[in-house]
């Protein structure tokens, strides 16, 4: 009767087992999708449209950094990470310099405002259209490009030459209409109309780098802060601190890094609220969809704004949405840099802070500040 009763009752055991593992085999594996070398037009314009929120304010327009010490972390930051990887970032030019250091596969971008997503993809279009550092500038404030630079003139050396020049009315048409054949012509983004022309746009960003030429500072367009602000000039001669030049432009290399990222769609400008419900976890999904870490986040002051709006928490449940790992790193600037420095650009673990803050040990602000070094 014993073995009756177990020869019974393993046979639908067997059977169970037999049908899990048929079934088993014939789910189709979900891996992460290889992350593309090279992003086409259409995708890249439906992730801007996509992951972006709507469009939203900041007090300052922001064309340009105002953090001159923004490269003394990098030493520390090529100790902590690899090339590879995803970049984070906010605001504009400063993000081309991080990456150029890092070198990470991907980056994006996100800014509250649409007009810096505007901004990006002017400097998008004057990467593609300039082979040399020298032709970038030329077109970039548009100055006739000098005699005598070469691949190998430094930041100041490339400065020094475009520093007295004037506007060139005839460079800076031609350059305005090359900027919007390439983006709606060539790559075929959807732009607005007001993206094109009237405040906000790609004309109107443009006429203030060309007003200002290599002038340009964070209190430039009407709408900015502060005075005795770095000029555009003083952010790409500066060092890291311990005599690198590693701005985007001290270097052809580093120009190439970058111009190469923009001609395969790889720096994603995108609109959005670091609290909102949808930016940066929908970057988040997308990473984990093609198994790519954070290398590093750059987030300028954002915070502070964060917690005065009682939104930080928002915030840090969104950055829980990233795909983490031990290297990757927080970057922030903080006011109070000493010397010539207003402000102080230091590093933290992402996880770490994450960790803190479930912990109910990051209330305020200068919690966060504690956390970095």
């Amino acid at each position: 009767m014993r073995g009756s009763i177990r020869r019974l009752s393993l046979r639908p055991l067997f059977l169970l087992i037999a049908t899990t593992s048929l079934l088993f085999l014939a789910t189709p594996s979900f891996k992460a999708e290889a992350l593309p070398g090279e992003i086409s037009d259409e995708v890249f314009w439906k992730m801007v449209v996509d992951m972006s929120e709507p469009d939203g304010s900041f007090q300052f327009e922001n064309f340009l950094s105002n953090e001159l010490g923004y490269q003394w972390v990098i030493p520390r930051l090529l100790e902590i990470n690899k090339p590879g990887g995803a970049y984070l970032g906010v605001a504009p030019e400063q993000n081309f310099t991080y990456i150029a250091a890092l070198k990470p596969k991907i980056a994006f971008i996100v800014d509250v405002r649409r007009q810096n997503m505007i901004e990006l993809l002017m400097y998008k279009a004057v990467f593609e259209l300039s082979e040399t550092r020298a032709d970038f500038l030329s077109r970039l404030f548009a100055r006739r490009r000098p005699d005598g630079l070469s691949e190998k003139s430094t930041a100041m050396e490339l400065f020094d030459a475009y520093r007295p020049l004037r506007r060139d009315p005839d460079i800076e048409r031609q350059t305005l209409q090359a900027m919007k054949d390439l983006l709606v012509r060539n790559h075929k983004f959807e732009l607005r109309p007001g993206d094109l022309s009237g405040f906000s746009s790609i004309e109107y960003v443009y006429s203030v780098f060309v007003g200002a030429g290599p002038f340009l500072d964070y209190s430039t367009g009407g709408r900015g802060a502060g005075i005795n602000n770095p000029t555009y000039e003083d952010l790409m001669e500066v060092d890291d601190g311990a005599g690198q030049r590693r701005s985007y432009l001290a270097s052809e290399d580093n120009y190439r890094f970058i111009r190469d990222l923009e001609r395969k769609n790889l720096i994603i400008p995108l609109v959005g609220d670091f609290a909102g419900p949808k930016t940066i976890r929908a970057v988040g999904q997308y990473l984990k969809d093609h198994d790519v870490m954070v290398t590093a986040f750059y987030l300028s002051n954002v915070e502070q704004y964060l917690f005065n709006d009682d939104k930080a928490a928002d915030f840090y449940e969104n950055v829980g949405m990233l795909p983490l790992d031990s290297t990757s790193t927080f970057i922030r600037s903080f006011s109070g840099g000493g010397g010539p420095f207003r402000f102080q650009s230091k590093l933290s673990s992402m996880e770490t802070l994450l960790k803190e803050f479930r912990a109910g040990r990051i209330r305020q602000y200068g919690n966060v500040r504690d956390l970095s070094q």
